[in-house]
């Protein structure tokens, strides 16, 4: 038996009229191609899960979306979700007539395959996080800082893109009496717990 999720009837009736028949159709197609799916809600537009995410759709003002969330482990045989300049989320170009889709025969293929790799348990590759590069504070920063017990303190609690932005600032200084009077005015912000662009921080809040 099909089972249709209310919230998804609701979600297709709100969008708009040329988008209604283009949601319509991708609906059915994973429901034929994977009967078992089952139909949710997540971030505010459908899913089809299936042991796991399988895929999504999407309606915007002027274009629908369809995507596959293993998509980068998808063969793509029909280099059809080789789209460059994407203008659109999902796997293909912005969606406004039926005529945008794939064959039928694609896409219920492509849903296979994406069924397939959630039956398998296929993970997507682990992102590596990025490497944060060791922060090198000047030795006369250093020194600055370590003379005054509350700048001391707040940098060590700083984030490293805050630290980050009082060293480059001082670094960037094209004398050393400029690089001197960035030093003393760091210091001075930082025991106050100040960030370097504290004012302009400041001004954007009010």
């Amino acid at each position: 038996m099909v089972k249709k999720n209310p919230s998804f009837d609701a979600y297709i009736k709100a969008a708009a009229p040329f988008a209604q028949p283009i949601l319509k159709h991708l609906r059915e197609l994973v429901h034929n191609a994977c009967p078992e799916v089952e139909e949710t809600i997540k971030w505010g537009f459908p899913h089809f899960d299936y042991k796991g995410i399988m895929c999504s759709m999407a309606a915007f003002k002027h274009h629908c979306a369809f995507g596959f969330w293993k998509s980068a482990l998808m063969s793509d045989r029909e280099k059809v979700m080789e789209v460059k300049d994407r203008g659109a989320m999902g796997n293909f170009q912005r969606i406004t007539t039926l005529s945008d889709l794939p064959s039928d025969k694609i896409l219920i293929a492509y849903i296979k395959e994406a069924k397939k790799l959630n039956e398998d348990s296929v993970k997507l590759p682990t992102r590596k996080k990025p490497i944060t590069k060791k922060l090198v504070v000047p030795a006369n920063l250093m020194k600055a800082l370590k003379q005054n017990v509350d700048a001391w303190e707040n940098f060590g609690k700083f984030s490293h893109s805050n630290k980050k932005d009082y060293v480059e600032w001082i670094e960037e200084a094209k004398t050393e009496a400029t690089r001197e009077n960035r030093i003393e005015t760091a210091v001075s912000w930082i025991s106050e717990g100040k960030s370097r662009n504290w004012k302009y921080m400041k001004k954007r809040d009010q």
